[in-house]
């Protein structure tokens, strides 16, 4: 897992325009993180390259049912059915990734995993974020009774470092 597509923007004329944001895009006085898990493969390559497998293997298989050996097609056919199970797993979770805007006086996270979606909203002056500097841990944003745990798609080493980017953008550095 890594991080991907993160890029920073100083705006001349902005109060953040000093600061260093490494994995925001801001715009304006909006603040976006976008963390997505680093896959080589999408979905529909991946179904293209099941397809072609399968095409490779069958006509292995069907030349070897023709030759008199009569097993290798099953065998065949159950190997691409546990391969093809691996690759919708693998599908599923292609995607996932975490969402973080501030914008206003809110603080939006969206966390989307295997499918399934979870959105949190947050007051700007209400939110805390942990850990602080030396924690590796995941990255805790909480305020007004609920709490979500950002940062999985980013290395460990680099967590603190978001954590002090997001609280920066908070107070509005």
């Amino acid at each position: 897992m890594g991080l991907t597509a993160f890029r920073r923007t100083d705006l001349p004329n902005s109060p953040v325009s000093n600061s260093v944001f490494r994995f925001a895009t801001v715009s304006d006085q909006n603040f976006h993180w976008f963390l997505k898990r680093n896959c080589s493969v999408t979905p529909s390559q991946l179904g293209w390259l099941y397809a072609s497998l399968c095409v490779v293997s069958l006509g292995i298989g069907t030349v070897f049912w023709v030759h008199g050996a009569r097993l290798v097609l099953p065998f065949a056919w159950l190997e691409l059915a546990a391969v093809g199970l691996a690759f919708v797993v693998y599908a599923r979770h292609a995607t996932d990734g975490e969402k973080i805007v501030l914008q206003g006086g809110r603080l939006v996270v969206e966390l989307e995993n295997g499918g399934h979606y979870e959105r949190a909203e947050f007051l700007r002056h209400q939110v805390r974020v942990e850990p602080r500097d030396s924690d590796r841990s995941l990255i805790e944003v909480s305020g007004q009774g609920r709490s979500v745990k950002v940062g999985r798609y980013v290395r460990p080493e680099l967590r603190a470092a978001l954590a002090r980017e997001i609280r920066a953008a908070l107070r509005g550095a």
